[in-house]
């Protein structure tokens, strides 16, 4: 229980905790009969996590005095979808799901994503806890209240604002993950270093590659939840300082949505999109040339993509890639809006930036 790391989100009446490290189920256990008060709980999963944690969580419930209900849908992007949504509704409704009663969502991102924005609308908006299974999704997608859909338009182009009850980032689920994952999970807290937490950059520096396994990873987990924490806190709906989180995503989901399906993880794109936000920013005489170098050699060091040709894509077209970075969410008046640097833990938006002068500055990294 002492080596439990509790994160708070602070947004007033609807604050909640994130437990994070080896045994924050146990540590959870206390909190859950408020959630739960018909005794049951309703466990959304997908096939490949249930064949991996379902037991356990099932057992974890019931040693807290709940019975598990699981729904077990396929894994994949596909699933968080128009149709994955309406099956979902239809199956908590189904099951007779009531206002006073939370739904868990056991996985990684899309579970989190599709089940917090089900709850969001299910009977006007009922509660929910995640309980993430990659690392990717205990540092980002889990925390902050972004639930959401693709759709034909892009990723998560469809959702709501919908914060969870309680998050539990169990380090002892995250052993079942591939390197590959664990590795892409990362870059998540690099990005929190790098946007503003300078020191943060500079412990993950020194640490090398062994942050990756540990009580050091669940204290980079714990660090980046709480510097996102503090942005959520001031900003939950991004109207402003919370579209710093958004760091390397404008280039990483323009990678996203041009690479052949599956090929490049979540994770990969953004650790490119990075290194790119910082070179570009150096590019425009925003950023010491140094600390391009810092991020990228640290990048490298963690097994990351340190720019896009390193990723396991590389036929790239610069103005195909500009026209995805047009569709993001953050921009106005049809302007590419990017998160850059001034350095390494001093990330801040740019709505200025020239179209033509950013197609040339892909063109040169694209080779």
């Amino acid at each position: 229980m002492s080596d439990i790391l509790s994160v708070s989100v602070g947004l007033g009446a609807r604050s909640y905790d994130v437990l994070v490290g080896a045994g924050a189920l146990r540590a959870a256990q206390p909190q859950l009969s408020a959630l739960f008060p018909r005794g049951r709980a309703i466990l959304v999963t997908d096939r490949t996590v249930a064949g991996l944690h379902l037991e356990t969580v099932s057992n974890w419930l019931e040693g807290a005095g709940l019975r598990a209900d699981p729904v077990v849908l396929e894994p994949g992007e596909t699933t968080k979808s128009w149709d994955g949504l309406q099956h979902l509704v239809d199956t908590l409704l189904d099951r007779n799901i009531e206002r006073s009663e939370a739904v868990i969502a056991l996985g990684g991102g899309v579970i989190g994503d599709l089940t917090g924005f089900a709850a969001s609308i299910t009977k006007r908006g009922v509660d929910f806890v995640q309980i993430p299974t990659t690392l990717l999704a205990q540092v980002d997608s889990s925390v902050g209240g972004k639930t959401g859909i693709n759709t034909a338009h892009g990723k998560n182009f469809v959702g709501t604002f919908h914060q969870p009850r309680l998050v539990i980032a169990d380090a002892d689920l995250l052993a079942t993950l591939p390197p590959r994952e664990r590795r892409a999970g990362y870059a998540e807290i690099v990005k929190a270093a790098l946007i503003g937490d300078r020191p943060l950059f500079d412990r993950l520096e020194a640490a090398g590659a062994d942050v990756l396994d540990g009580p050091a990873l669940s204290e980079a987990v714990a660090a980046a939840i709480a510097f996102k924490a503090g942005i959520v806190a001031e900003d939950e709906r991004e109207a402003g300082a919370r579209a710093l989180l958004n760091l390397g995503h404008t280039f990483g989901h323009a990678f996203e949505a041009e690479a052949p399906k599956d090929k490049i993880r979540h994770g990969e794109a953004v650790a490119a999109g990075l290194a790119l936000a910082f070179a570009f920013s150096a590019h425009r005489g925003l950023c010491p040339a140094q600390d391009v170098e810092r991020v990228r050699a640290h990048l490298r060091a963690a097994g990351l993509p340190d720019g896009p040709m390193a990723l396991a894509h590389s036929d790239w077209d610069a103005e195909r890639l500009i026209d995805r970075m047009r569709d993001d969410k953050k921009n106005r008046d049809g302007r590419i809006a990017l998160v850059l640097a001034r350095g390494i833990g001093d990330a801040f938006i740019d709505r200025d930036t020239d179209d033509t002068d950013l197609t040339r500055f892909l063109e040169t990294q694209l080779k």
